[in-house]
């Protein structure tokens, strides 16, 4: 052992210091009392259940990092255990994936550097074989007539100290391990570490205070020091666009405590006055370029400007941030980008004193529309007062506030939504949903659903044809009134089909008619015109039917229209599809919809 460990000592170049391996253990000892002694021996201590450090680098104890260590380690007979830990302290250091493919990229460099030294030092020699007497030892010299030829003893192994520099994939950090001497090797000096820092082209933020104080440091081998950190790049923020009205308006009814909607108050028309922001652009953050330990320059990514959403009736202002309102009326977002529609006020009543309205924009009436009287915009229409025998089109919503009075007489379209107190007597076409309180004895065209769970919530009498289902309180009446309700297909579109399929069998016909007269500047003029929208007629019906085929081809999916209503009455005669179901009997929690092929009630 005494010679073990005088080699060893050669090797590495440790002095013997005066604390053997088992001075340390016995002064790592507490003082204890004989019997707490005993305990100690007999008691197993329980092992700490530690969670696993993943930072740290884990090596085998064949590992020749490890091999290199137990050898520095016996001979000194103590030594600070290694420490190979990628340790960032508060700095962000990669995680997950990265972080285990750092930790092999560490492996493998350590792993050829020690490897490497480990395959220079001599292996530790045979002990002597066992002595010989004098006498033998002289007998053999005589019988051989040799003499023993004296080898000259070989000088010491030595090598000198040997730090390695590791370098992240990212290049945002360099971290340091040394290698201690073997023999009378140079220890590790500030000479050293500059021809290392010089040879790996670290030179950018070094930590000089930890360099500086490593040559001299007790615990300056075998341990993972971060000697040098980069600066990480910060790319640049896209700019975003700050909405100041809402592009897309959610159209929820709020129900007071009697189960009433306020139909003067739905808030689903944004008005906005001349020159009022209606969005605004949030500049992009710029970009911070970052700088490797190698003093290389990481160029960052700019943030990108956004585009003001720019519509009829607005403009930019002076810094070109926010779109603003050209002129007072409605905000809407469409397409890509804000709008601001004209709005045609009418303080009164649509009568005689205005005749009829016809207007490319919304209409906002503060009283009636008398019958016999039309309103006809591309817009949104809003009524305050009570619809008669008129003729109502919109081409977005329809809001009536006190409702709908038709005496068979009234024609209401909307290529959007209808909501309206109630409806009594009157025509509703409707290519979205239909919200009311209360309909009696209408035809309803719509393509979306029939809500009327408001106020009284009933629908008595009439046809009710909806694409997507019917949700109302009380279905029928106790007198038994003929209420014909009509699930799935697209009955707006129906309705415009038939409508432009006479439109084409009059033009036909007026064609025909004019074909039989002789020619004249004004019969080839008419002609003419008809021929052309004749082609444009039939083009149109080519694509309904087309759109009309797809939802036929899709009945069975139909099976999610559904009637739901708390109340239906006999007299009530459902319809999905090409079946039909009359209800003999008042049902309640009613639930009907197409399950395998049949209607039934839920």
């Amino acid at each position: 052992m005494e010679f073990k460990s005088g080699f060893w000592g050669r090797l590495f170049g440790f002095k013997q210091t005066e604390r053997t391996g088992e001075q340390a253990q016995e002064q790592s000892l507490p003082d204890l009392m004989p019997e707490q002694m005993e305990e100690q021996t007999t008691t197993p201590l329980p092992e700490p259940q530690l969670e696993p450090d993943i930072n740290q680098l884990v090596l085998s104890h064949e590992h020749p990092f490890i091999l290199l260590y137990e050898k520095w380690r016996e001979q000194a007979g103590y030594a600070p255990l290694p420490h190979l830990r990628l340790d960032y302290g508060d700095e962000d250091g990669p995680v997950d994936e990265g972080l285990e493919k750092e930790l092999t990229r560490l492996r493998r460099a350590i792993t050829t550097v020690a490897a490497n030294r480990l395959s220079q030092i001599p292996k530790e020699p045979e002990p002597d074989p066992e002595p010989v007497s004098e006498e033998e030892a002289s007998e053999e010299d005589v019988s051989e007539g040799k003499e023993e030829e004296v080898k000259e003893e070989e000088p010491p192994f030595q090598m000198d100290a040997q730090p390695l520099v590791y370098v992240t994939a990212d290049r945002l950090a360099a971290w340091l391990v040394v290698f201690p001497p073997v023999g009378e090797g140079r220890e590790l000096d500030p000479e050293m570490l500059d021809a290392i820092l010089k040879e790996s082209g670290v030179s950018y933020g070094l930590n000089r205070e930890l360099l500086d104080g490593l040559p001299d440091s007790e615990n300056r081998y075998f341990r993972l020091f971060l000697i040098a950190r980069g600066k990480a790049v910060i790319h640049g923020k896209d700019g975003y666009v700050e909405d100041f009205f809402k592009r897309a308006v959610k159209k929820r009814f709020e129900e007071d405590e009697h189960g009433r909607v306020d139909y003067f108050h739905l808030n689903i028309v944004q008005n906005v006055e001349k020159g009022q922001p209606i969005c605004q652009i949030i500049p992009p953050v710029p970009g911070t370029p970052g700088r490797t330990v190698l003093d290389e320059e990481i160029i960052c990514k700019e943030g990108k400007m956004p585009t003001l959403p720019k519509g009829r009736n607005t403009e930019a202002s002076e810094d070109g941030l926010q779109l603003l309102a050209v002129k007072a009326g409605r905000v809407e977002f469409s397409g890509r980008s804000f709008v601001v529609k004209s709005v045609l006020e009418i303080a009164g009543n649509v009568d005689f004193s205005t005749g009829n309205i016809n207007f490319v924009g919304d209409v906002h009436i503060h009283g009636d529309v008398g019958s016999g009287f039309s309103v006809r915009t591309i817009g949104n229409v809003t009524i305050d007062g009570v619809v008669e025998a008129a003729e109502i089109e919109a081409g977005g919503d329809l809001i009536v506030a006190k409702g709908i009075l038709g005496d068979s007489r009234a024609m209401i379209r909307a290529h959007h939504d209808v909501y309206a107190k109630y409806m009594e007597n009157c025509t509703v076409h409707c290519r979205g949903n239909l919200q009311t309180d209360c309909i009696v004895n209408c035809d309803v065209y719509c393509d979306g659903e029939v809500g009327v769970r408001s106020g009284r919530g009933t629908i008595i009498g009439g046809r009710i044809r909806a694409a997507q289902g019917v949700d109302a309180k009380v279905v029928g009446s106790k007198s038994e009134s003929v209420t014909s309700i009509f699930l799935g297909g697209q009955p707006f579109a129906d309705f415009e089909r038939e409508t432009l399929l006479l439109n084409i069998k009059k033009q036909e016909a007026e064609l025909e008619k004019l074909e039989r007269q002789p020619d004249s500047p004004t019969r080839t003029q008419r002609m003419g015109k008809l021929r052309l929208d004749l082609s444009i007629g039939r083009m149109k019906l080519s694509q309904f039917d087309k759109e009309l085929k797809k939802i036929k081809d899709k009945l069975e999916e139909q099976g999610g229209c559904r009637m739901k209503c708390s109340i239906a009455y006999p007299g009530v005669v459902l319809t999905i599809g090409d079946l039909t179901m009359p209800l003999s009997k008042e049902t309640s929690m009613v639930d009907a919809r197409l399950v395998g092929g049949e209607i039934c009630l839920l």
